[in-house]
């Protein structure tokens, strides 16, 4: 652009507010989106980079692949195009500075650098698996927030950009640094070696740029530095920066260790991705003393809490948490335990809660634990005498972890796949497919992994290096049990403890099983999991640990004889516990090692209030009362939604009356009835239900309540209802089917004629969550066929296109009733909105957010939906959460039965 563009000028539908910025890499001006009322930053590069067509159709390429990302440390980019002659970027405008701005020529503090180094390297770590690399990453490509959160900046730009090295220095296409003679300018001191001798560059690249901006960040110096654009191509290419100790003498070894590694010459030496340079970092910042631990804490207090009485309570949490630590340090280095129990908490990582699944090391000596956050959720381990703890590597999605008998690895489920990944760091591997939600494993000391795939089957055992699965224990019909979960080895590493849930409630609770045998022997009535726990010093006997109601019990066991004597005696009361979520699950948080300690948390299970939202995220009003509410469903005349609901019973579909804000229960059976689906004529009502050998069918009602319930379809694998459409082809539901072999489907019920369902959907990958279009011409659905949970179209039936609708992650696909409209919840809980030019031939444009929700981390194999939508598309019945997470402590038991009396 040859002058500024004024302020009210439209770019595209973007109305310029103000310049903001500039270089030479074009201008940046503020801008309001007024088609989703949203303040943006629109960088307008030089019309001379759209003059070669192949090269600006690569950086438009890349520039959207960028804006697919989905990362707190990643810059969101909302838009690309081209304004007269001229490519845009349009992306969230920032409020803060930009490293080279924080840095202003001197050294960062060690903490500060390992802070804002860690936050790169996880934004890389992202980029990376998804095959884009930065190529030019520098001080003034990092954004620093007014909040401390780092941002990568111009994804995608680097790809437009040409850098010649035999170009004069002014030429060079970046901005200036500084204006000192002889100071060389923007890119070249970051370049990798490989991309100054024009090979390709991959992502060991960016490590080695990321390396030159830790070394900057550490010394206050640049790593690379010459009179000239050719001394300092010269340093990068053949010398070694000089140490970081002769510059900074406070920079750990450890740390200058790291940063040599991300800048030796040749890639294959680097570190070989950015999730182990990441991990590399966390164990830096893991390794400090305890004081400086002590310093690190007290360095954190938030700036609107300095005023004296609130930095006195600041300082005194520190000092209690890094003295529990100094004792849990200590107490590890006895050869003997102390005679008294002792409890001290363990927070969650900043910015994130708990999710109440953890598993305490055979050895007590390291907690692993499922948090989430604005991410997603992910699997982290903490040792008890550090205050630092660490997410695992390629953990996303994990849940319900458990711990291998040496205490080196650990088993999870993720992405319908159960894994298992060592402690010290690499990438997990898979060792069997589950089906559905999974209900927990255990390791035996023979290597043999026990666990349970989905919530309707049995226990299966494998390998702990993979390879054949095979049943490990048989439901008993005679008890009329659904389900084995939960199980937990005892210390003879054959037998086995294990939940059971059964129709007859006198025959649910705890049994007792055998690697050696299918049947298992009754040992205690409960409705939620137990486990054994050794005595002091991990002597045997010991206990069962097990719930009554939110409280956690402990009796004198016997695993030899399989006898429980004596009184149970209270261990912690407000366990958070599982009892009731879509049928009793049976979860409790809590774990105790071999070696006489425990962990647990505290909590209630999270309520929902399901309210009206106007499309700009405002409240209209509650609707209903609080409780545990799925799978909202609304009535072709608006009037009524039927709803999934636990109470203290069971899960059965209710019918809410809009009008009068009443409730009534419409299906009564003591196995959960879930997935309600309106016919178009308001009539009848589909929905799944496990009342006939624990696996979900399909059933339908008439919806006035009156009849009994009329079996659809029984097959040999779970149906979940999604929806229904009637036109003149006829009638048809949509369902989703688990397989073993090709996970879940979608499968179609003609509701006439025959009724022989048909798979619609059936692929190797997950397809779920389906919705017709009004006009039945369309189904909406979410798939994990790109890696992550998407928002496809298909053509009805699927013989024509397939469009993909969501671009940074989508679940739970929502029409408008005209079908001029889609809408989706992203990963972060953003209800997004996709407009449909033509609902005959389907021409979707680009997703835009509407507002934030509240709703549950839902999983592809999940909940079908945690709202609704109005027929118009203006208002939304939104299943919030009353609490965004549990930020209750994990709480630590040091030998917590040396006062049990037996």
């Amino acid at each position: 652009m040859s002058s500024p563009v004024p302020e009210g000028k439209r770019i595209g539908r973007y109305e310029i507010r103000a310049k903001i910025g500039e270089g030479g890499m074009g201008e940046v001006y503020a801008a309001r989106d007024e088609h989703i009322n949203r303040d943006v930053a629109i960088k307008l590069l030089p019309s001379a980079f759209s003059a070669d067509a192949d090269r600006l159709r690569r950086f438009q390429q890349e520039a959207q692949a960028a804006g697919s990302l989905n990362h707190p440390n990643i810059l969101v980019v909302y838009d690309v195009g081209t304004h007269d002659g001229a490519p845009y970027v349009v992306s969230e405008l920032l409020e803060g500075e930009t490293l080279r701005d924080r840095m202003a020529g001197g050294p960062l503090p060690q903490r500060k650098a390992i802070d804002y180094g860690l936050q790169i390297a996880h934004g890389l770590a992202a980029a990376h698996e998804k095959g884009i690399i930065h190529r030019d990453l520098k001080p003034e490509n990092l954004f620093i927030t007014k909040d401390g959160r780092v941002k990568i900046l111009d994804f995608g730009l680097a790809k437009l950009i040409r850098v010649d090295t035999d170009q004069a220095q002014t030429d060079i296409p970046t901005r200036r640094v500084d204006t000192d003679p002889g100071v060389v300018m923007g890119t070249i001191g970051y370049i990798s070696p490989e991309q100054l001798r024009s090979k390709p560059a991959d992502h060991r690249s960016d490590i080695f740029s990321f390396g030159a901006i830790l070394y900057e960040m550490l010394s206050g110096r640049r790593a690379f530095r010459g009179e000239s654009t050719a001394d300092t191509v010269s340093a990068i290419l053949r010398e070694d920066p000089p140490d970081l100790s002769q510059t900074n003498r406070a920079v750990s070894p450890a740390l200058e260790r790291v940063v040599n590694h991300c800048l030796e010459k040749n890639p294959e030496e680097r570190f070989h991705s950015s999730r182990d340079l990441a991990f590399a970092i966390e164990a830096v910042s893991g390794s400090a003393s305890i004081s400086s631990s002590s310093d690190t804490v007290l360095a954190a207090i938030p700036a609107s809490r300095k005023k004296r009485l609130d930095l006195l309570g600041w300082i005194a949490a520190a000092v209690f948490l890094v003295t529990t630590v100094v004792l849990a340090g200590l107490y590890f280095r006895r050869t003997e335990q102390p005679a008294q129990t002792m409890r001290f908490p363990l927070p969650a990582p900043e910015k994130l809660d708990f999710r109440g699944e953890l598993a305490l090391s055979p050895d007590g000596r390291h907690v692993a634990f499922v948090v989430t956050g604005v991410g997603g959720k992910s699997l982290w381990v903490r040792s008890v005498d550090s205050l630092e703890a660490r997410e695992l590597p390629g953990t996303s999605d994990a849940s319900l972890p458990f711990w291998s008998p040496d205490g080196n690895s650990i088993g999870f489920f993720a992405s319908n796949k159960l894994k298992k990944t060592e402690i010290a760091g690499g990438a997990p591997q898979t060792l069997a497919e589950v089906t559905t939600d999974a209900r927990g494993a255990a390791w035996g000391a023979d290597g043999t992994i026990i666990f349970t795939p989905g919530f309707t089957v049995p226990l299966l055992k494998v390998s702990a290096d993979g390879g054949t699965v095979e049943p490990a224990t048989e439901l008993d019909a005679s008890r009329e049990q659904t389900s084995h979960r939960w199980p937990s080895f005892l210390p003879d590493g054959r037998r086995f403890l294990y939940f059971a849930r059964a129709k007859k409630k006198e025959a649910e609770g705890i049994y007792i099983g055998s690697l050696d045998s299918k049947e298992g022997k009754f040992l205690l009535s409960t409705n939620l999991r137990a486990t054994y726990a050794s005595g002091p010093n991990g002597t045997n006997p010991g206990y069962l640990l097990y719930m009554r109601d939110n409280t956690l019990m402990a009796q004198s066991f016997d695993p030899a004889s399989s006898q429980l004597t004596g009184e149970p005696s209270i261990v912690a009361e407000g366990v958070l516990s599982f009892p009731e979520e879509g049928g009793p699950t049976g979860y409790a948080a809590f774990s105790a090692s071999t070696n006489g300690h425990l962990v647990y948390l505290q909590g209630n299970i999270t309520l929902l209030q399901p309210g009206w939202f106007d499309r700009a995220g405002k409240s209209l009003g509650d609707v209903g009362s609080q409780g545990l509410w799925y799978e909202p469903s609304q009535s072709p005349d608006g009037k009524r939604v039927a709803f999934g609901r636990t109470d203290s019973s069971a899960t059965d579909i209710w019918l809410l009356d809009l009008t009068r804000g009443t409730t009534t229960r419409f299906t009564f059976d003591a196995a959960p009835d879930v997935c309600p689906v309106w016919s178009a004529d308001g009539n009848r009502i589909f929905f799944s239900s496990s009342r006939n050998g624990g696996i979900f069918n399909l059933f339908q009602k008439i919806s006035t309540g009156a009849g009994s319930d009329e079996l659809l379809l029984t097959t040999d694998h779970n149906k979940f209802a999604n929806d229904w459409i009637s036109g003149d082809a006829g009638e048809f539901l949509i369902f989703e089917s688990d397989s073993p072999k090709t996970r879940f489907d979608l499968w179609v019920l003609p509701l006439t004629g025959e009724r022989k369902p048909y798979p619609f959907l059936q692929t190797e990958f997950n397809e779920t969550h389906s919705q017709f279009s009004p006009n039945g011409r369309f189904v909406a659905y979410a798939s994990d066929e790109s890696g992550r949970a998407e928002i496809y179209v298909q053509t009805f039936p699927a013989t024509g296109g397939k469009w993909q609708i969501s671009n940074g992650g989508g679940d739970q696909p929502q029409w408008r009733g005209d079908g001029k409209e889609l809408f989706y919840v992203a990963p972060d809980k953003t209800l997004m909105a996709v407009p449909i030019a033509s609902a005959d031939s389907l021409e979707p444009g680009a997703p835009g957010p509407l507002f934030s929700t509240r709703v549950q981390s839902g999983s592809l194999t999940g909940d079908r939906n945690h709202f609704m939508v109005t027929a118009d598309g203006q208002r939304f019945l939104v299943n919030n959460l009353l609490d965004g997470g549990n930020r209750n402590p994990i709480t630590f038991v040091l030998n917590w039965a040396a006062n049990f009396k037996r």
